[in-house]
């Protein structure tokens, strides 16, 4: 009954991190600590984020949204009239797949498989996220038998890997622009972070401080297929490329709670070079920026084994 009661707030949370969520974004909120989940248990919860990326906010202002809308009203577009208001269109999709501007949520499951071992699923709301963490430092023991006093520092490293298809969120003009253009987009994401954190109470069963670096690595394959849009007489050839990038982060959060249930603030900043992508009609766009990502989360203890 007791574990029931702590699961209802968390179903509360689920409900609302879904209605907020309006697209897909790679995940990349930060709020595990340094100690993996002891062996035998499990850590369930739910993150709701926001996504503030500098390059998307510069690339997606109010002169695209009226380009957007005054394109796609005309049957023919000519891009050697049109051209450079089309290929802003282009980077604007591109930077929004990349980088959204929006909120974010995910829900996930842990379980400790060995003693500096455990493994999650996340599920990100269109991107299914896969990863494993290992403890290098620190004790450990379970809140129900400490391993080590309160204060105890703790230090991981982990693997994610995250797929999706990207695509344009359903707003009035996005939606213009990917009428025009036929945008579609698929990426995988792998991403390394290395994690400390210094326990409140023993075991972490107050909470925790955690702190780390984030290093990430995208893979995208996107593509142009404008049915409407000519040179001269020619329907202008869509196209479909590859990229790949890195991105660099720092990141903090603190765990607050008791034994079995948990709030978590994070913040996390990333720096990422976006790379040079290919436009249609020959025509190349380079983006990089930073990105802003505050969350809060829930997270609840769940012990299977005495």
């Amino acid at each position: 009954m007791k574990r029931a009661s702590l699961l209802r707030p968390g179903l509360a949370f689920m409900a609302l991190a879904s209605l907020l969520t309006t697209s897909c974004t790679a995940p990349r909120v930060m709020t595990m600590s340094g100690k993996v989940t002891p062996r035998g248990e499990f850590r369930v919860g739910g993150n709701q984020a926001f996504n503030i990326p500098t390059e998307t906010i510069s690339k997606t202002g109010s002169a695209i949204k009226e380009a957007a809308e005054q394109l796609v009203s005309q049957e023919k577009v000519d891009y050697s009239a049109s051209g450079e208001l089309v290929d802003k269109l282009q980077v604007a999709a591109l930077a929004y797949v990349l980088d959204p501007v929006q909120p974010a949520a995910d829900l996930y499951v842990r379980y400790g498989v060995l003693d500096r071992l455990d493994v999650g699923y996340k599920y990100a709301f269109g991107s299914h996220v896969f990863d494993g963490m290992y403890q290098f430092l620190g004790p450990t023991g379970t809140v129900e038998r400490p391993g080590g006093a309160a204060g105890a520092m703790y230090g991981s490293i982990g693997l994610q890997f995250a797929t999706q298809r990207a695509k344009l969120p359903s707003i009035p003009y996005l939606d213009n622009i990917n009428d025009l253009l036929q945008f579609r987009a698929n990426r995988n994401d792998l991403l390394v972070p290395l994690v400390f954190s210094h326990s409140f109470g023993p075991e972490e069963s107050i909470g925790a401080f955690s702190y780390g670096l984030v290093y990430s690595h995208t893979f995208l394959r996107y593509g142009f297929a404008p049915k409407n849009i000519y040179t001269g007489n020619a329907l202008l050839p869509g196209l479909e490329r590859k990229q790949n990038f890195s991105s660099f982060g720092a990141f903090t959060n603190v765990k607050v709670g008791f034994k079995y249930a948990y709030v978590i603030p994070a913040l996390a900043i990333y720096y990422q070079n976006y790379g040079t992508y290919q436009l249609l009609n020959g025509k190349s766009s380079k983006l990089s920026g930073l990105t802003f990502i505050p969350s809060i989360g829930l997270q609840f203890r769940i012990p299977t084994s005495r």
